[in-house]
């Protein structure tokens, strides 16, 4: 059982371990999702909306961890 927490307790921390990128993550699939489903926007465009935002999320994070390790 204790390896089963270990397990659960990682992949928790993996993905709530930087919780500012974490929602920031769940903002852009927010954000798209609803306009993609509410408006007549094509659904594809949705999905670039995705992807541009979570790789520009992604860059931001490194940057910043990067300028912390430097400092």
């Amino acid at each position: 059982m204790t390896v089963i927490n270990e397990v659960v307790a990682e992949l928790i921390s993996m993905f709530v371990g930087e919780r500012r990128l974490t929602m920031a993550v769940l903002a852009v699939v927010t954000v798209a999702w609803c306009l993609a489903n509410f408006t007549d926007l094509d659904p594809l465009v949705g999905g670039t909306m995705m992807l541009l935002g979570c790789l520009i999320l992604l860059i931001e994070s490194v940057w910043r961890a990067a300028k912390a390790s430097a400092s």
